[in-house]
């Protein structure tokens, strides 16, 4: 049988390891910022624990920002709280 190891990423608020489907991805590709949905996107990835608290610790302290080398504005972050918010129903 061929079965496939799990996946591994750490979050980078929780500096912690998560299984990849337990987690969001914002990646930078060319100076742009995305919320990775499918999370197969090219360009320098951050992962980000499913949980709001994550989330805003992020927000707050600049995590994404700093991962990415780039500035976030707070349309990825509300994005981010959508998704959380449609995955908990």
């Amino acid at each position: 049988m061929n079965k496939k190891a799990p996946i591994y990423r750490t979050c980078i608020v929780m500096r912690k390891l998560y299984l990849r489907s337990d987690l969001y991805r914002v990646v930078r590709f060319a100076s742009q910022v995305y919320f990775d949905k499918s999370q197969k996107m090219p360009g320098r990835g951050a992962y980000i624990s499913k949980d709001l608290k994550a989330i805003i610790t992020a927000q707050n302290k600049h995590l994404l920002s700093k991962a990415l080398k780039v500035e976030v504005k707070d349309d990825i972050y509300v994005e981010l709280i959508t998704a959380l918010s449609k995955e908990k129903r």
